[in-house]
């Protein structure tokens, strides 16, 4: 059995036109090349694939049955030339994406860059032993996506893709969920619940001190000690909408800030000196271009 990709693109091409001429014209071949190609696939599969004397092409119950095969042969050896091709053309075969903020504005993105490589793997870490810059800074993710920091290594580029809110919660059971607007020195002395990659790094976020603070490394974390009553947080609004819309949480109106939102720019991290390959550099563009954005308190966008 020696039967060839080249016969089964044939017998596949013959069955979908309708005729061994109009599949020659399809593929570039004569007639008499079309029949001999099926010809020698049958004897290769000791089985008749047409009916014989029919005016048309008509599969036979075993040619029905192979043809199936055939095409899921096909669709492989495709896939298999295709990621061949990826290697070969500088791509990389994985990436890694380091996201600290919330992954929702990131997917567009995310699923664009699947449809563009799909054969390359793409690891997407978040910031546990340190912060995002540091992930990229010391090479342990191509791309970094974040809230703004002040002095970002100098080994590092960025730009800003927009902004989000942050929103000051805790427990609806918590002290400060009774008050109706919340001074700085309320704050000071329950027990605050802090991201422990940048306590106190987040532009504003010196006025947010405490005389008790628990960290946590990770949003996540944060939301379920929140949840449980153990102190208030400063957490992206995008990550809590749920739980504001039915009451889980409670935001606190800050006296400071009566009428606007904790705006925290989003910057895109990569590192100087850090060559990226063909599917880096896509996502690092498609990123660039991406802007992050929601709606404040009065419906505007937090990103022109």
């Amino acid at each position: 059995m020696r039967f060839t990709l080249d016969q089964l693109l044939t017998f596949a091409e013959v069955v979908k036109s309708g005729s061994f001429s109009a599949a020659g014209r399809k593929l570039g071949k004569t007639q008499s090349t079309i029949s001999a190609a099926i010809a020698n696939l049958e004897t290769d599969l000791n089985v008749a694939l047409f009916e014989r004397g029919s005016r048309s092409p008509t599969l036979t119950a075993s040619g029905q049955k192979l043809l199936v095969q055939a095409e899921a042969v096909i669709e492989r050896c495709l896939g298999l030339e295709a990621h061949a091709d990826s290697l070969s053309d500088s791509i990389e075969p994985s990436l890694t994406l380091a996201i600290e903020t919330p992954y929702g504005p990131l997917m567009p993105v995310l699923k664009a860059f699947e449809q563009a490589f799909p054969y390359v793997d793409l690891v997407v870490r978040h910031s546990v032993h340190g912060d995002v810059s540091e992930l990229v800074a010391h090479h342990d993710a191509e791309l970094g996506v974040a809230f703004s920091q002040p002095g970002y290594a100098k080994e590092l580029e960025f730009q800003q893709m927009g902004k989000l809110i942050m929103s000051h919660v805790c427990h609806p059971g918590h002290p400060l969920a009774q008050l109706e607007r919340v001074r700085f020195d309320d704050l000071h002395v329950h027990r605050r619940l802090a991201f422990s990659a940048h306590t106190s790094k987040l532009p504003s976020s010196e006025y947010l001190r405490s005389t008790k603070v628990w960290q946590a490394e990770s949003y996540l974390a944060l939301l379920e000690m929140v949840r449980a009553g153990l102190g208030w947080a400063t957490l992206p609004r995008q990550l809590i909408l749920r739980e504001l819309a039915v009451g889980e949480l409670v935001e606190l109106q800050l006296l400071a800030y009566p009428h606007t939102d904790w705006h925290i720019g989003v910057d895109l991290l990569w590192a100087r000196q850090r060559p990226l390959g063909k599917a880096g550099r896509w996502l690092r563009e498609c990123l660039q271009a991406r802007k992050v954005f929601e709606l404040d308190r009065k419906g505007q966008a937090t990103t022109l």
